[in-house]
């Protein structure tokens, strides 16, 4: 274990705690599962930081990473529908869209190509623009962290009657529309992957 992986574990652990937390529904909860979130979110890029800053940049590392970012993805998305602050459709098209995206990513890995950087998978303008870019990948992460902050703090006593939880819905939905859109491109060139 190094200090990256260590980093991307502790993540899941923090997020399993909040999980827990955000069933707990007083205003101290509130807040604390929102800063806990926000330092769930900040870690993600502090991982990979840390990979390159270290020289700690490994196969087990990328895999865990994108490992741990799912199910921390998918760890909010689902207690949020449980809990009834946002339809049931939404989990379920992260949970498929990430699992075909994923596995076509795995194939891509056994190829020496990478979701992102010098050996991408993405071949066209479109695909690269909208998956490996830099711009695409910080819009979507900043959109996820939006939403899952706001949804949180949406809820404490003192802001749930104000604009802040529609503010989250709307970043859910941009969550969504991204979501789609990064994903088609890889399910759309992925298929040159299959072949042979």
């Amino acid at each position: 274990m190094n200090v990256p992986n260590t980093i991307t574990l502790v993540r899941v652990v923090i997020a399993l705690f909040v999980m827990w937390m955000l069933f707990l529904p007083q205003d101290n909860m509130i807040i604390t599962c929102t800063v806990l979130t926000a330092l769930v979110i900040w870690g993600d890029g502090l991982d990979g930081y840390f990979a390159r800053k270290l020289n700690q940049c490994t196969k087990l590392g990328a895999i865990l990473d994108i490992a741990g970012d799912r199910a921390v993805e998918m760890m909010y998305w689902i207690a949020f529908a449980v809990l009834n602050w946002i339809p049931l459709w939404v989990p379920l098209l992260f949970l498929v869209r990430g699992t075909f995206v994923d596995a076509i990513r795995a194939q891509a890995s056994e190829q020496g190509l990478t979701a992102f950087g010098e050996k991408t998978m993405m071949q066209s303008g479109l695909g690269k623009f909208l998956v490996a870019s830099n711009f695409s990948r910080f819009t979507y992460a900043v959109a996820k962290a939006l939403a899952f902050c706001f949804l949180i703090l949406g809820h404490y006593s003192g802001l749930a009657n104000s604009a802040l939880p529609q503010v989250a819905m709307v970043m859910v939905y941009i969550s969504a529309a991204f979501c789609v859109l990064r994903g088609l491109p890889v399910l759309v060139e992925g298929r040159r992957l299959m072949q042979g």
